[in-house]
């Protein structure tokens, strides 16, 4: 399996303004209400992190690499995807540098993919299974993993995996793909993207239009920023991507947010599928096929409106 193929736009040394794509999801708002991820972990399967990175250093909880560069304990990202995908989710709220969607989130680093963006399907589902059994001093699991990646074909390990892990209360982000056509009428195939246990992102542009690399499928489930993305990027840097690989994290970190205020308001623990369908209540169209949208740009102000009194 690879990363889905994606764009550096620039690379920054700091970057000078909050990231679009948490606003258009009503972050903030979730913020200033004091939910911002806390105590929920999310697994980020891709090509690593800077650990030194200053807004991510906090935030990582322990992690693994499952290729062969370098040992087991060795996360270092060597190819930059990794690092972005990390800030989107979950950089620290301190005033300076990026902010994520959910800057109080934990991260469980899983290296999966190399410097040049590649791994094996047995290397990522083991990965999937470690982060499945994966506790932390606390006792904290894994609630969420963010896959921003593919594969051309299905793997049944892989999707066992999957499988185990959601039966397990775990929910996976994923991208939809970057081989979109601009044709709403033609389906673009990729995996795990195609499989329904999986939430599958497609990308809008800071104007919530359609990216035109977004792949269209009936297994897309929402859509987000994803052109133009501002996050972390190795060496304490900062950078613009673009992909469905950038809209997937938002996702992920809205996920936190949502387990944080549903589970407060519910007063227990919330099942795979009750967390599904706090994000489908939150969510609006665009105007959109559902097969290029989904349900459509999550709000999370529309959650929290139904779960408060």
């Amino acid at each position: 399996m690879k990363l889905i193929p994606f764009k550096v736009q620039s690379v920054e040394d700091s970057p000078g303004e909050r990231p679009y794509g948490i606003d258009q999801i009503k972050a903030p708002e979730m913020w200033d209400k004091g939910e911002r991820g806390k105590g929920v972990v999310v697994a980020i399967l891709d090509t690593g992190v800077d650990i030194t990175h200053p807004d991510l250093k906090d935030r990582i909880i322990d992690g693994r690499n499952f290729t062969f560069e370098g040992p087991s304990t060795d996360i270092t990202d060597r190819n930059g995807h990794g690092t972005h995908v990390a800030g989107t989710i979950a950089g620290t709220q301190d005033g300076q540098g990026v902010v994520g969607v959910a800057p109080e989130a934990s991260l469980l680093i899983c290296k999966v993919l190399d410097r040049n963006g590649s791994g094996s399907y047995a290397d990522i589902t083991e990965a999937i299974r470690w982060a499945t059994k994966w506790r932390g001093p606390n006792g904290e699991r894994v609630r969420v993993m963010n896959m921003s990646l593919g594969g051309p074909t299905s793997d049944k390990r892989q999707y066992k995996a999957i499988l185990e892990a959601c039966a397990e209360g775990i929910l996976f982000a994923v991208a939809s793909g970057n081989e979109g056509d601009s044709d709403e009428s033609t389906m673009e195939f990729g995996y795990p993207s195609l499989y329904n246990e999986c939430i599958t992102v497609s990308a809008c542009d800071q104007e919530k239009k359609l990216a035109p690399f977004s792949n269209n499928s009936k297994q897309v489930d929402v859509i987000s920023a994803g052109v133009d993305v501002l996050s972390t990027y190795p060496t304490g840097k900062y950078a613009v991507l673009s992909g469905t690989s950038m809209a997937t994290p938002h996702v992920a970190g809205a996920l936190a947010l949502i387990i944080n205020i549903g589970e407060k308001y519910f007063d227990r623990t919330l099942t795979e599928s009750e967390i599904y369908a706090l994000l489908v209540q939150c969510c609006c169209s665009l105007g959109y096929k559902p097969t290029s949208e989904g349900h459509g740009i999550i709000d999370l102000t529309g959650m929290n409106k139904k779960c408060e009194k």
